[in-house]
């Protein structure tokens, strides 16, 4: 019976995806600090981030549409949205501003891609 249980809960464990309420990070921004002022809270740059952002995710014609430093439920985080070629929609990459490590890894399918977006540029009007 343990030989069964064992590996189901590695499984689990592995193919869970990390939803940012869970993450684990290494700089915690105050509330109240300013998106102009979260670069000089990192440890790593955007270029190393990416790079890590990109190993991540399988396949041999990927490209990172966007990618921006942002704080995210209490953590400094960049965030890339990786595009493979032939794929629908994106993998959500994000990746401690602190010591460059994978925090989360998402497919994002086309329509809540889409919602996301507009959810973005709606939170960007005065």
């Amino acid at each position: 019976m343990k030989r069964v249980i064992i590996p189901a809960i590695i499984l689990m464990a592995f193919s869970t995806p990390v939803l940012a309420d869970e993450l684990s990070c290494s700089i915690h921004p105050a509330k109240d600090t300013s998106d102009s002022d979260l670069p000089g809270l990192t440890k790593i740059s955007k270029d190393d981030a990416q790079k890590t952002a990109l190993a991540e995710v399988k396949g041999k014609h990927k490209k990172v549409e966007s990618g921006e430093l942002e704080s995210e439920n209490g953590c400094l985080i960049y965030s890339f949205d990786v595009r493979v070629s032939g794929k629908p929609g994106v993998e959500e990459i994000m990746v401690d501003a602190g010591n460059g490590k994978m925090l989360s890894h998402q497919h994002e399918a086309p329509g809540k891609e889409a919602a996301e977006k507009a959810q973005d540029e709606k939170s960007q009007k005065p």
